[in-house]
């Protein structure tokens, strides 16, 4: 049964979560991190962005809460704000590796049939 409180919490899953999470450069940037605190020159180098563009990724990140920025003087370093950011992610990636396989594998047989 849906309940009001399960509407509201996906409602709110899909407007801070999954809505940081429609852009490959920002899970770049959450794998980059994964690997341990960056600042956004750095973060520029390690993904093939201007340093602009990463900014603008970091701050969706910072605003929905899944970095954190830590300043040091003139820099900052950015941080994920939860580990379990990488382990649903890898779940989401581990689940379409297998939807991509199942219908590679109907693919083939579909192709095995007609031959």
């Amino acid at each position: 049964m849906v309940t009001p409180t399960l509407k509201q919490e996906i409602t709110q899953l899909e407007a801070n979560f999954c809505a940081a999470l429609s852009d490959p450069n920002r899970l770049l940037i959450l794998y980059a991190l994964n690997e341990g605190a960056h600042n956004v020159t750095e973060l520029s180098g390690e993904l093939g962005l201007n340093q602009p563009t990463a900014s603008r990724h970091l701050k969706v990140l910072r605003e929905r809460g899944l970095v954190t920025a830590v300043r040091s003087g003139t820099t900052i370093t950015y941080h994920l704000s939860d580990n379990r950011l990488i382990q649903a992610l890898d779940l989401m990636r581990s689940i379409m590796r297998d939807r991509l396989a199942y219908q590679s594998n109907l693919i083939n047989e579909n192709i095995q049939e007609n031959v």
